[in-house]
């Protein structure tokens, strides 16, 4: 039902290799869902139950781009989103390049 890409729009490829957690929140706090690493093609499908709520991805980025002996400024990226409705997937990608972060509603 949820799942998430990167594409490094510095160079114009995914970014495989980046740990992402999805989070749920309940009450004042956030419950671990699942985790994964982005595959080679920057992409994680989570295995998560269907439930309204309020989810958390946080991008740890700062790996990604120390690994690419790169200079940047965010170290990691949490990406805050409700689920409404049950009966659709919700796809979150990450636009990311050293100095910049951008994300959207996908399909």
């Amino acid at each position: 039902m949820i799942s998430t890409h990167i594409l490094d729009t510095h160079v114009g490829m995914p970014a495989p290799g980046v740990e992402v957690n999805l989070d749920r929140k309940e009450g004042d706090s956030w419950k671990r869902v699942d985790t994964g690493i982005t595959n080679d093609d920057g992409r994680i499908a989570y295995n998560c139950p269907s439930e309204e709520g309020v989810y958390r991805l946080n991008f740890e980025i700062a790996d990604y781009f120390q690994k690419k002996n790169q200079d940047f400024f965010f170290i990691e990226v949490p990406i805050i989103f409700q689920v409404k409705d049950t009966n659709r997937k919700y796809h979150v990608p990450l636009l990311l390049n050293p100095f910049g972060i951008s994300s959207y509603r996908g399909s």
